[in-house]
């Protein structure tokens, strides 16, 4: 499970270093690609496969919003293998997609971790914390 939010540096090659916590989650490799919201997201390989598996194989070729989907996260997916210093190389798309700048929080998030700009994640935190409450009841709410 990966938990707790770590700040890093992309460098000038767009390079990543991994929480050192997290490295050894990688034994076969991981998948990048876009998230929701504005970030990136990181899968271990068989934690990939898995959503795979449950939530995307199954969706409709027919459908215009399941392609969509399909094509939002599938397109842009990368396999990475880190290096001895525990980097990954993130490719121009996903930077600019997730709007990063040198300065990073890789967050983990159960059984992904999500890569942000620091900033946006700055960001992110304090409409978390402003609407987590509100968000428990009314989940709270559906569980009756």
């Amino acid at each position: 499970m990966f938990l707790g939010e770590f700040e890093h540096t992309l460098d000038e090659k767009n390079r990543l270093t991994l929480p050192a916590k997290f490295r050894e989650s990688f034994p076969d490799g991981l998948v990048v690609t876009r998230g929701m919201d504005g970030c990136l997201v990181a899968y271990a390989r068989s934690d990939w496969d898995r959503l795979v598996d449950s939530r995307l194989a199954n969706l409709d070729p027919l459908s215009r919003d399941d392609r969509m989907m399909q094509r939002y996260f599938f397109s842009a997916a990368v396999e990475a293998a880190p290096d001895r210093q525990g980097r990954i190389m993130l490719p121009a798309p996903l930077v600019g997609h997730a709007g990063l700048g040198r300065e990073v929080v890789v967050a983990g998030v159960h059984d992904h971790l999500e890569i942000w700009d620091r900033a946006a994640w700055r960001a992110l935190v304090e409409e978390v914390e402003g609407r987590a409450e509100h968000v428990a009841e009314r989940l709270a709410a559906k569980r009756d």
